[in-house]
């Protein structure tokens, strides 16, 4: 197969682990995920045939599930479950220890400074952004009324790249979430949580944009 000509959601969405793998190059396959791999790993300078030989090998795993053909409501019920109320359930006890890791390690110099602030910013952002999906937009997409959603489909494209620009600034303020040799058990286990919540909010984002949005406004 040609990877490098496909977009990095649409591999994402069909290659098992491909978004891990992705992750680990830092490319961007949720809200940049319209992008092909050819032209994503030419603009960061990387290695692109280690990138395909990794997808090849990912590839002969069975995909679990391919949400790219299922039923939009399936595909709703899906996203509140496994994302929305999981990020409700991540980001308070990761806000609870960032702060703690903050205020014991105050005058370590690889200490997070900020990241409580920016955690706390990121749990208000999705907690309205959430609520006016599972309140409007997807009871207007169950409903057939898809194609009508453009306006509010436009301000959930955007909101989500505000929220991949805060995981931007929590990488940065946590040297890319890897936390010092010395960094303690709550350190440790923050960033580990960390690290979960990135992954699950990057595949949220990639299947509302690149499965669920396109497929609704196409009038599914």
């Amino acid at each position: 197969m040609n990877y490098r000509d496909c977009s990095l959601g649409e591999l994402a969405l069909s290659i098992p682990r491909a978004s891990a793998l992705f992750r680990q190059y830092d490319l961007d396959f949720c809200c940049g995920g319209k992008q092909t791999l050819l032209k994503a790993a030419t603009r960061q300078n990387l290695d692109l045939e280690a990138i395909e030989a990794g997808l090849a090998a990912l590839a002969t795993v069975p995909l679990e599930k391919d949400w790219r053909s299922a039923p939009l409501p399936e595909i709703i019920d899906h996203i509140i479950v496994r994302y929305h109320d999981r990020h409700r359930e991540q980001l308070p006890e990761l806000i609870l220890q960032a702060g703690k890791v903050e205020r014991v390690h105050a005058n370590k110099e690889a200490v997070p400074r900020g990241l409580t602030k920016y955690l706390t910013m990121l749990y208000e952002e999705l907690t309205s952004h959430m609520m006016k999906e599972e309140r409007i937009l997807f009871p207007m997409i169950k409903q057939g009324m898809g194609s009508q959603a453009g306006g509010p489909v436009s301000v959930m494209e955007s909101e989500h790249d505000e929220a991949g620009e805060l995981i931007e600034v929590i990488k940065h303020t946590t040297n890319n979430v890897t936390p010092p040799e010395d960094a303690c058990t709550t350190w440790r286990t923050l960033y580990i949580g960390i690290n979960e919540m990135i992954d699950d909010l990057m595949n949220h984002i990639s299947l509302e944009n690149n499965v669920l949005f396109p497929r609704a406004l196409a009038g599914e």
